[in-house]
């Protein structure tokens, strides 16, 4: 076990505009620890220390001596100390992405990063005696303890590394090395952080200059395009050096680990299997041109441009008004919505807003995009978005708040179950989207904002499905190429346009500069190949809606049994009570066809 900072899970595609948006709340950390000096962290720091120790003395060696009660025992002791060395993480983490330009922050993130990977140390032996361990044994033991059993599904996805692991020596210098990656992580944010921007005359970060593609003026998209090319081409170094660093340590990794693929790993973390994944990508790929190629073609139309830049593609429509949504007005459509489909779920949802859960506001320094971190659970999660009030930011206030929602009620499982693989994990957040969307489609006044409502839905939607596969078969070519040396930047400039035009379709032309713009998603960093359970996680939340419109009568219970189970149970046994079954090639093309479905719409409405 090694404990990291919370991993940001950036919406790449965050939108920001306005400044009178009403009081914006920001975190309230002390529900962690009151202060970095606190006498309550160096408590918890001199505990964790101890415990790990302790924990190694009474267990190392012994595991196959260990009956039902003793072998619980040992979980439980576990547990705790996945507790403890999670709480400070989380507060090191968080309070870093609040600032990531202080370096004060940096060292203290740094230094508990450092101390509680050797602290953690000698704790590596419990998962490779775990694994060495026979079938009968865990088998015995389950049907001694029914406490016990409970923890079999978390038991199941340690043992599945069973083929990959290496020798205890092995294991444990690897798991002190984890820092050095995790620097060259902090390289990359603090890289990003501290980029500027000048448009207009006015410096600006990065989230900010983003924000400008979603301007109504045609020429302040492209000039805000061209900025940012002009910023990525000066630091491209940088960007390539740490895609080449990261990539070869994963290489190197994963050929002694003895893995097959690239995303062998992130398959096994996810709890999912490669044929689904495939299944996935294939369906995804295949649909581009009834999906993104079409989309793109009419939205060239409404925009009455001959050929679509990509300054165009996260354009407002002609007929979309500049509205700014306040924040009080933003909590309200989104609470709105979530408690229409059950008041518990809305109920679970109001702290964040009232105690300090979110942090919401744009500064200088913090981290772009959002996130929701569920940090630990005797805690709460805390959500981190880059509001400035724009329609797209309610919709990524519904996203993350669908991630706390579901990290509160799996909290419940505990440290070892409670996790959820990616896949599972984007279920609420895109339904809880799903949910504001078809909330704010039904209150529509005409037409005119019912077409508006639904372009910006597909906008979403591809940009979660289409542009998540594409990036996802950009990491696969990455990693592969990386396999044969290094990488150049204008290496890896080709490997990004050769998904880009593929997904994009023939409404494209693509300006000098862009070739750089995968420079700046932290995915492909922080997380690699995380990006294909966005589509994963929509698709499923299609067909799971279209379960609830079938049949709504007794949905949430249903839903909400999914969501509390956590990491306890595969996404198979997840999705029978709906009758869906991701493994099934169809599953993914009846997800696919409710985005086709609202094309459909737009199309018609031309007529």
């Amino acid at each position: 076990m090694r404990m990291t900072a919370p991993r940001p899970v950036f919406d790449a595609n965050a939108s920001a505009g306005g400044k009178d948006l009403g009081p914006l709340p920001e975190w309230d950390l002390t529900d962690l620890y009151p202060a970095p000096d606190a006498p309550e962290l160096k408590r918890d720091l001199d505990w964790l220390e101890d415990a790990c120790r302790s924990f190694a003395t009474d267990y190392e060696g012994k595991l196959d001596s260990l009956d039902a009660k003793g072998f619980l025992d040992a979980i439980h002791r576990h547990e705790k100390i996945e507790g403890i060395a999670g709480r400070i993480m989380s507060f090191a983490g968080l309070r870093y992405y609040q600032m990531t330009v202080d370096p004060e922050r940096a060292k203290f993130l740094s230094d508990m990063q450092e101390k509680i990977t050797v602290y953690t140390t000698p704790l590596v032996f419990f998962t490779l005696e775990l694994n060495r361990l026979e079938d009968d044994f865990f088998d015995s033991r389950y049907a001694e303890n029914a406490d016990l059993a409970r923890y079999k599904p978390a038991i199941r996805r340690i043992r599945a590394m069973k083929p990959y692991q290496l020798s205890d020596e092995m294991e444990k210098f690897l798991h002190d090395l984890g820092v050095v990656g995790d620097a060259w992580e902090r390289l990359f944010d603090e890289t990003i952080a501290g980029l500027t921007f000048t448009i207009d005359g006015e410096e600006q970060n990065i989230e900010s200059t983003l924000n400008h593609l979603t301007d109504q003026d045609r020429s302040k998209r492209e000039a805000a395009a061209r900025e940012l090319a002009r910023v990525f081409a000066a630091n491209i170094k940088t960007f390539a050096r740490v895609h080449n660093t990261q990539t070869k340590e994963k290489e190197v990794m994963d050929r002694w680990r003895g893995m097959p693929t690239a995303q062998t790993g992130r398959h096994l973390s996810n709890d999912v299997e490669p044929e689904v994944v495939e299944a996935l990508r294939n369906a995804v790929v295949a649909a581009y041109p009834r999906l993104s190629h079409r989309y793109y073609e009419l939205k060239r139309k409404w925009l009455g441009v001959d050929r679509m830049q990509v300054w165009d593609r996260n354009a407002p429509l002609p007929m979309e008004t500049d509205r700014i949504v306040k924040w009080p007005e933003a909590r309200g459509m989104v609470m709105d919505a979530y408690t229409a489909f059950d008041p518990r779920m809305g109920e679970i949802a109001t702290p964040f807003f009232d105690k300090g859960w979110i942090d919401a506001a744009v500064k200088p320094g913090k981290a772009p995009g959002a996130f929701a971190h569920p940090t630990v659970t005797d805690a709460h999660p805390y959500v981190l978005l880059n509001y400035l009030g724009k329609p797209r930011d309610v919709m990524t206030l519904a996203h993350e708040l669908g991630h706390g929602v579901h990290q509160v009620l799996a909290a419940d499982q505990g440290e070892m179950l409670a996790s959820t693989p990616l896949t599972l994990a984007e279920t609420a957040s895109v339904f809880g989207e799903m949910l504001t969307f078809r909330k704010m489609l039904e209150n529509a006044k005409d037409q005119k904002e019912r077409k508006v409502l639904l372009a910006g839905k597909v906008e979403d939607m591809i940009n979660t499905v289409v542009r998540q596969i594409a990036f996802y078969d950009f990491e696969c070519k990455l990693h592969e190429a990386r396999r044969g040396g290094e990488l150049t930047p204008d290496d890896i400039n080709a490997l990004w346009m050769s998904v880009q035009a593929e997904s994009l379709g023939e409404s494209f032309d693509f300006m000098e500069g862009y070739e750089t713009f995968w420079a700046y998603i932290p995915h492909f960093v922080h997380s690699p190949f995380y990006v294909y359970a966005y589509a994963f996680g929509d698709g499923l939340v299609n067909a799971l809606y279209a379960a609830y419109e079938e049949q709504p009568e007794g949905f949430q219970d249903k839903y909400f049994d999914m969501l509390k189970a956590g990491g306890s149970k595969h996404h198979k046994e997840l999705l029978a009570p709906f009758g869906l079954d991701a493994t099934d090639p169809a599953f993914w093309d009846k997800g696919l066809s409710m985005i086709e479905g609202f094309i459909d719409e737009l199309e018609a409405m031309e007529d």
